[in-house]
């Protein structure tokens, strides 16, 4: 009688990823963040996935099978930071003092902003495959208008305030951030607190109407005119 085929398929070369293969998988993983972390927050996320592999010492292949785009690489290398400014936002909320939440958040955004010069663009670019990132900043935006209500209901922030006034104070944040962290942590406190000065009530000459700008526009390319 003639051998009958088997109908299981036969056994993969590589078989299961064994636990050291799988130790080996989370290392690289941990090296291509850090050296992603690092790269980002020196040179903005314009570095190049092809840089970073070599910065984690890894080959091109590696970061791909880990990050197929650049998207899901930067999303995932600043997942950390983008829970605390989310995290920052909730805390305020829970505030007494309304002023004082709105006044907190900023100050912690904007040191996080000198800090890194990565973080800002990280959380507030385009990237169509993290989902995470997008839904966050939703949220951010959300509980951003919530503080900027509150404070004006109370009395400590000028009514003709709006939310799009705190993406002008990013925008000119992230201008004055330089290649030295004690310069750059020096401009930010002092920007941050000339804005401050100019929140509270005034009997003065009103603002100028707010530009219509969102938290996504601050990096999103100029357009260009012929």
């Amino acid at each position: 009688m003639p051998d009958q085929l088997s109908r299981n398929p036969p056994p993969s070369a590589s078989g299961p990823p064994t636990p050291g293969r799988r130790a080996d998988a989370r290392h690289n993983r941990a090296r291509l963040l850090q050296a992603a972390r690092e790269a980002y927050a020196l040179n903005g996320t314009d570095v190049s996935s092809s840089a970073i592999a070599r910065r984690a010492g890894v080959g091109a292949a590696t970061l791909y099978r880990h990050f197929p785009t650049r998207g899901s690489l930067i999303a995932a290398a600043f997942s950390e930071q983008l829970g605390q400014c989310v995290a920052a936002l909730d805390e305020a909320l829970q505030d007494d003092d309304p002023w004082r939440g709105l006044r907190d958040v900023l100050t912690k955004v904007c040191m996080m902003q000198a800090q890194d010069r990565g973080f800002s663009a990280a959380f507030l670019s385009q990237f169509p495959d993290a989902p995470d990132v997008h839904r966050e900043r939703a949220r951010a935006e959300t509980c951003l208008a919530r503080l900027v209500q509150r404070a004006k209901d109370s009395g400590q922030l000028r009514e003709d305030f709006d939310p799009s006034d705190v993406t002008l104070l990013l925008l000119a944040n992230n201008g004055v951030v330089r290649e030295s962290p004690a310069a750059s942590m020096a401009a930010s406190r002092r920007l941050l607190a000339y804005f401050l000065q100019s929140c509270p009530p005034a009997d003065g000459t009103p603002l100028p109407p707010p530009a219509p700008l969102r938290l996504d526009d601050l990096y999103r390319p100029p357009r260009r005119t012929e």
